[in-house]
């Protein structure tokens, strides 16, 4: 959170002034940069409005938790109200969504949504955005998890009449999603006392921060239930837009017959993979014909291994982005393209037959596939040449055939603790964004730790996974790859560095001596003690990385040099430029330091490197101090 203290002394904190500043400050700490000169004027404009209400209630000393943030991911409720309830005498919370909307339509096609005038796009109606945050916060936060009664949700227009918003009101209300407007101050005032005592609620707020956080819901670990059975992933924000945007597109499809296009972008972490399994699994209930298609084969195969353990319709729900090079025309509804960044130009390779090179793109063939194609990805994961999976590439597909395309973008953070500092500072210092390296500032989400050498990073790793977490090491590709291991035989220690040898992950749909198939190698066990590459890392994460950073990226003086000498990835050849080869390397090593739930361990085999990184890390960040 940003700030907290009792209502009353928030309303004298806005009464001088000193408030805002000090929420400034606090935003600049926790995440690395100014908040934008709208959130400045929406605290100016809202705060007051909230603590003006609960000091006329007499709730003067509920203690007001401002920008709250939710576990995990990145999302902030602007406010959290904790008391004590005045019939029970139990701890009591109330979130608050605070809006300065004046008014408000309902979306034409679903209530859940709603369009506002200074917006292009479709907005998430304010009680739905309140009622996901409260159903999040009992996922996830331990204080609540056995207590879901003592949370209540609220969203307050202090700007609007009833009138101007009154098609809001259609959507469900109910404990966790109430509706409130400024016309009708009064009610909101009455509603706070139902729920909300005059004691300290101080207390109450201590219990709910130092509630224990629950383990992330790992994406692997639910996904049988969640296509199977029912839903298990809380959308929230732009996630459940993103959601409701397909589903809707499917039923216009499906009452029209006509066809659209949905692109669904984010960074890694965004929820893009929890979309898309939410999506097959309402859909696979609803009988709608729908399939997840990728064009990662680790993802893709643990998918169909856990999914699908005890069903083979299930398995068979996942397939790969050139499986449908023969497919006819519309005969899928939906078409789940996951991590669409890996779309490239042709499915045909050399393996082909000749009856089935059509000549068509890949893009081409998956939007002719279904009715509804919907992709998700991340264009600054693209790690591999030929890989064309972009917004504009799909747009201009869509656009040649004459169909709607909308685009959802993402921007809340689940992956590395929700931490949105971290991610800036990595693609800072990937240079991956302009400014350059900045030096990194704890925060409460994610752990950064540099070691001195692999063996402390192994050893640090291990003696994370003897308390119960997952743990994984992968490394940039620098090291030759055997590919082919006699029957009987060990996996051969390719990885050398100094003293310390190990195994890349199996190359291969085999395990080998114990060690699972590349395919699983994220989210087995038996993964850890063999190095993983991009290639089988990408797209999963795991509660502690450690990340090997090789010769192929080196800092020298000021800046980082790319030497494509020291890559041994077959997948660049001659003909790829310098200028690729650069781009991919750093987004490589952008998806390995972006893995951790929890933290990241990183070492380079480059003394300068490794002192960079100390500089930039701190002494804090040693393997010893954390």
């Amino acid at each position: 959170m940003l700030f907290r203290d009792s209502a009353a002394a928030i309303a004298a904190e806005c009464h001088s002034g000193a408030l805002f500043f000090r929420l400034t400050e606090q935003f600049v700490h926790v995440h690395g940069h100014k908040p934008g000169s709208s959130e400045v004027r929406s605290w100016e404009r809202s705060i007051p409005v909230l603590a003006s209400a609960l000091n006329d209630a007499g709730l003067g000393q509920v203690e007001v938790l401002l920008e709250y943030g939710l576990p995990l991911n990145s999302k902030r409720a602007d406010a959290v109200l904790a008391g004590v309830h005045p019939e029970t005498g139990l701890p009591s919370y109330v979130i608050v969504e605070l809006k300065q909307w004046s008014s408000a339509e309902p979306d034409d096609d679903d209530p859940s949504l709603c369009r506002i005038d200074s917006y292009a796009r479709a907005v998430l109606n304010p009680v739905d955005q309140v009622r996901g945050y409260c159903e999040y916060l009992v996922s996830f936060n331990g204080a609540l998890a056995q207590h879901p009664e003592r949370v209540n949700g609220a969203a307050y227009l202090h700007n609007a009449t009833e009138f101007g918003v009154s098609g809001l009101f259609d959507v469900d209300q109910d404990q966790y999603g109430q509706l409130f407007v400024g016309a009708r101050r009064g009610e909101f005032v009455d509603y706070l006392r139902t729920k909300l005592g005059p004691e300290s609620g101080a207390w109450a707020a201590d219990e709910l921060v130092n509630g224990k956080i629950g383990p992330s819901k790992q994406l692997m670990a639910v996904a049988a239930r969640e296509v199977r059975e029912r839903e298990q992933f809380v959308l929230l924000d732009e996630q459940r837009i993103a959601y409701r945007t397909v589903l809707n597109a499917v039923r216009r499809a499906r009452q029209s017959d006509h066809k659209e296009v949905v692109i669904v972008t984010g960074g890694p972490g965004t929820g893009k993979s929890v979309i898309a399994l939410s999506l097959l699994g309402e859909l696979y209930r609803q009988g709608t014909t729908a399939l997840h298609a990728t064009g990662s084969n680790s993802f893709t195969t643990t998918m169909r291994k856990v999914a699908g353990a005890r069903k083979r319709e299930v398995q068979d729900l996942f397939k790969y982005f050139n499986s449908f090079m023969a497919a006819e025309r519309n005969s899928l509804d939906v078409l789940i393209c996951d991590e669409a960044h890996r779309i490239r130009e042709t499915s045909a390779n050399r393996y082909t037959p000749a009856s089935n090179r059509t000549g068509k793109a890949q893009i081409e063939e998956l939007i002719d596939a279904a009715r509804v194609p919907v992709f998700l990805l991340d264009e600054h994961q693209v790690v591999r040449p030929g890989e064309m999976g972009t917004v504009a590439e799909i747009k201009a597909a869509a656009a040649k055939k004459g169909f709607q395309c909308r685009v959802v973008p993402l921007d809340g953070q689940f992956r590395c603790g929700g931490s949105d500092a971290y991610l800036r500072w990595v693609v800072r210092l990937l240079g991956l964004e302009p400014g350059g390296p900045v030096k990194w500032e704890p925060d409460d989400k994610m752990r950064l730790t540099v070691a001195d050498s692999p063996q402390e990073l192994e050893a640090f790793l291990d003696n994370r996974r003897s308390q119960g977490y997952s743990a994984r090491i992968s490394a940039g590709y620098c090291w030759k790859w055997t590919k082919k291991v006699s029957p009987g035989q060990a996996l051969p220690a390719d990885v050398v560095i100094g003293e310390w040898e190990r195994p890349w992950n199996v190359f291969g749909d085999r395990s080998v001596g114990g060690a699972p198939p590349a395919a699983l190698w994220a989210t087995d066990p038996a993964g850890f003690g063999q190095v993983g590459c991009v290639y089988t890392a990408q797209g999963f994460e795991y509660d502690w990385s450690g990340v090997i950073m090789g010769p192929d990226l080196v800092w020298r003086g000021d800046h980082w040099i790319t030497d494509r000498s020291a890559s041994k990835d077959p997948v660049f050849k001659k003909s790829t430029p310098d200028a690729d080869v650069d781009r991919l390397i750093r987004n490589t090593y952008k998806v390995l330091l972006t893995r951790g739930m929890i933290g990241t361990v990183v070492y380079s085999t480059d003394a300068e490197t490794r002192e960079k990184l100390r500089a930039l890390t701190g002494a804090a960040s040693s393997v010893a101090a954390v």
